[in-house]
């Protein structure tokens, strides 16, 4: 036999020697924690004709080459993934959110489902995650995740968001702390994040509560629980739920009118936002105007276009005598998802106030 034979002979003898057999491998997924991941679409999922130009097209990827190109993830959890929509996050939509909310209900409710990882789009991501943290039905993991970058990128971004995210849903101490935003090496809180930049990567913050924890190439590490009840402790359900109540957000600026505010009503709003100058105010005329819709049954959240800072009841404003709803800590646009789902509960000025006092 040559020395070459017999080398080829012992290579082979080593790999077969070093490779899992198959009840090794099922051994090993035997053990691992079962994540199932819910693709929307978005950036993450996004493609570009060059690895080096800003634009792009957003939900051009499916789920299955998502999983397929972020292998790693696979030692972390036994990973199946469906896609609920390709779109990107800017055409976020009621029926998408709806279809989301109760197949993540389903989901969470088999057992063998230890957590749920979303991807989406970054710019309406953390309404989705307010959405989903109000309606979700179970204290497992469920981790929405993105990407700034899209998938054709030079040092693209979602990969290792992708990997990360997987590694928060499929650990046990994820469990209990709300719907959780995994991006860039952090883990937020679904309602404390919020988007602070167009374009950076860094783009997210939590900057009145902080961060729930970050995690680094899969290792996380906790600082706090979640801020408000949520999920299975939540009043709101979308099981009966077809349609969700309009709610506008209207911008406060100098030298505004009432013509937006009545143009909302008559568009059919049943609730309106200012995202108000300050600590949640407007100008006299706006104020006298939106009084006026909240006297007609509409009901109406003073909240603000200001990135931190509480929007204060009764401080500036006499909010009791003109029957406002003050939004506390929730910008605008969460302020819109909450109030949306307290419409489908009640038109009562006192109970959504208590809602935004405890969520």
């Amino acid at each position: 036999m040559s020395k070459r034979l017999s080398f080829l002979l012992v290579l082979a003898l080593a790999l077969l020697i070093a490779a899992p057999s198959g009840a090794q491998t099922a051994a090993t997924s035997a053990k691992l924690p079962n994540v199932v991941v819910l693709a929307t679409g978005g950036t993450i999922a996004g493609a570009a004709a060059s690895d080096v130009q800003a634009g792009y097209t957003s939900g051009q990827v499916g789920v299955e080459q998502l999983l397929a190109a972020v292998p790693q993830a696979k030692k972390l959890a036994n990973l199946r993934g469906e896609q609920i929509s390709n779109i990107g996050s800017q055409d976020m939509n009621d029926e998408v959110w709806l279809k989301l909310a109760r197949r993540i209900n389903e989901l969470t409710a088999m057992p063998d489902v230890a957590g749920i990882v979303i991807t989406h789009g970054t710019d309406t991501i953390e309404e989705t995650a307010y959405f989903l943290n109000l309606v979700v039905k179970s204290k497992k993991p469920v981790v929405l995740t993105a990407a700034m970058r899209p998938s054709t990128a030079l040092s693209a971004d979602g990969p290792l968001n992708f990997y990360n995210a997987v590694a928060v849903a499929a650990n046990k101490d994820a469990a209990g702390r709300g719907v959780l935003v995994v991006i860039n090496d952090w883990i937020h809180g679904a309602s404390s994040l919020t988007k602070t930049s167009t374009t950076a990567v860094q783009t997210f913050m939590s900057p009145l509560r902080g961060l729930i924890g970050t995690v680094a190439y899969g290792e996380a590490e906790w600082y706090r629980g979640p801020v408000g009840k949520n999920t299975a402790d939540s009043d709101f359900s979308i099981d009966k739920t077809t349609t969700l109540p309009r709610v506008d957000i209207i911008m406060a600026h100098e030298n505004m009118d009432g013509a937006l505010i009545d143009a909302a009503a008559a568009a059919g709003a049943k609730g309106i936002v200012i995202a108000g100058v300050g600590n949640g105010n407007m100008t006299e005329v706006a104020l006298k105007a939106l009084s006026a819709q909240a006297k007609k049954g509409i009901v109406c959240v003073r909240s603000s276009r200001v990135t931190t800072g509480n929007v204060g009841r009764n401080v500036e404003v006499d909010d009791d005598k003109l029957g406002l709803v003050a939004s506390l800590d929730l910008n605008p646009q969460k302020s819109r998802v909450l109030l949306r789902l307290a419409l489908t509960r009640t038109s009562d000025v006192k109970q959504i106030q208590r809602w935004f006092e405890e969520y």
